[in-house]
């Protein structure tokens, strides 16, 4: 890379550490959504019921970075640079969740799906798809349970991460901070017709390739990402004493928020499609056991990290997290 292309990606502007702690609270809500999720007859006993709310949180985020670091660079950096440079910080943790997940996916047979029935050949391809983020279609992909990324199902909200990044560098960032405005208020307007008007009857969508999904993935990004970015031309600095607690609280509460509203949410309904965890030992009493740890009184974990950066640690290997949820279970069935 030239000096010129080095100079534009030069760490010159302060570091907001609030945002890597409110990635934190955001990704651990996320976690524990699925968590309960497994649990629940359905999406009207969820706990942490919005907890799918903290990737759209996740997607503002972004806007709100990727608008205040690189907005006042293009003059000094290409496109082609640019996406690159995003490329290297998305893309790792899509291969690990792809690889993890296809070691999982043997230890994963349940009634939902019988891992007899897949071939190694059909677990390679799938891997190379996911390590690829190239969506699987409904009934095609291994599972045969609709998601777009069966060995990682979180990797949905790093290919729309993928779409706003691109949208970005061609389309997004040329817009004057009026018309981005009128961006985000067309969007949110659309968005919260989906919610309210919708199929589903909630926001819980993009992680498969139906209309409904594309529809209501697509909603979530272009008004959430766009929103980041018309947030990071409009801010001032303003310190407020607790912000990191007012703004995780507020995180968490939100996400707990219970269903509001009637029961219909029929098509490829995700909490449906997950191994019903339930009828299993609970998945945190066996994590560490899948690695040889031992759960005794005196036992510690073998790895450290400070407290100013575990919030921050914790958002990378949240793509990870639902392949890790199933570390531990009994194997069910062989391949063929």
């Amino acid at each position: 890379m030239s000096d010129v292309s080095a100079a534009a990606f030069a760490d010159t502007k302060p570091h907001y550490n609030i945002l890597d702690g409110l990635r934190g609270v955001a990704a651990l809500t996320v976690v524990c959504f699925h968590l309960f999720e497994a649990y629940a007859t359905s999406h009207l006993d969820q706990r942490i019921n919005h907890g799918y709310l903290a990737v759209d949180f996740f997607f503002i985020l972004s806007g709100f970075v990727i608008g205040y670091a690189y907005d006042d660079r293009w003059t000094k950096m290409t496109v082609g640079e640019f996406l690159k440079r995003r490329f290297i910080r998305l893309h790792p943790m899509v291969v690990i969740g792809a690889l993890i997940g296809a070691v999982m996916f043997y230890f994963q047979g349940c009634s939902v799906w019988d891992v007899s029935t897949v071939s190694v050949g059909a677990l390679l391809l799938a891997t190379l798809m996911n390590a690829l983020l190239i969506p699987a279609t409904p009934g095609a992909e291994i599972r045969g349970v609709g998601e777009m990324y069966p060995l990682n199902g979180p990797s949905w909200s790093l290919f729309f991460e993928y779409i706003g990044n691109i949208l970005y560098a061609f389309f997004i960032r040329l817009l004057p901070t009026r018309a981005l405005a009128v961006l985000v208020l067309l969007t949110a307007c659309g968005l919260a017709a989906f919610a309210v008007w919708g199929p589903l009857g909630d926001l819980c969508v993009g992680f498969a390739l139906t209309e409904e999904n594309i529809l209501g993935g697509s909603l979530r990004l272009l008004f959430a990402f766009p929103a980041g970015l018309l947030l990071a031309r409009i801010f001032r600095p303003v310190k407020v004493k607790g912000a990191f607690w007012i703004g995780g609280i507020a995180i968490v509460a939100i996400s707990s928020v219970p269903r509001i509203g009637g029961g219909r949410r029929a098509p490829v309904d995700e909490r449906n499609l997950r191994c019903r965890l339930r009828h299993r030992p609970f998945p945190g009493d066996r994590l560490a056991g899948g690695f040889g740890q031992d759960h005794r009184p005196d036992n510690r974990a073998g790895l450290q990290i400070p407290g100013r950066h575990l919030l921050s640690a914790l958002y990378g290997p949240l793509s990870l997290h639902i392949p890790l949820l199933c570390v531990g279970q009994e194997r069910r069935t062989d391949f063929r």
